[in-house]
């Protein structure tokens, strides 16, 4: 299994270049607290444009993010970096 702060560092690099030219009021840099909606300002769209990136950097296509963005029927208001590597240490394949 791939460990979560390894993927922690692959979601802050693949956020830090997502955002470079955005014109953020967030201060102190992406980190595992970092929420996509209130801290990055990310947007529907963003957030496909995210799950593509995560997709091609560890060359999956299949991986569930329903369950990670669907909960009691409508989806979830925001979602901390953390979240999200935890989700992806559990649904990336092993390696053996």
């Amino acid at each position: 299994m791939m460990p979560v702060d390894l993927i922690t560092k692959d979601l802050i690099q693949i956020l830090t270049d997502m955002t470079q030219d955005w014109d953020l009021e967030f201060s102190g840099g992406i980190g595992a607290d970092t929420r996509l909606v209130a801290d990055l300002g990310f947007e529907s769209i963003d957030v496909v444009m995210l799950i593509g990136e995560i997709h091609r950097h560890y060359n999956q296509r299949n991986l569930p993010f329903e369950r990670l963005l669907l909960r009691d029927g409508g989806y979830v208001d925001d979602i901390r970096v953390s979240a999200l590597a935890e989700f992806l240490h559990t649904q990336l394949p092993h390696e053996d």
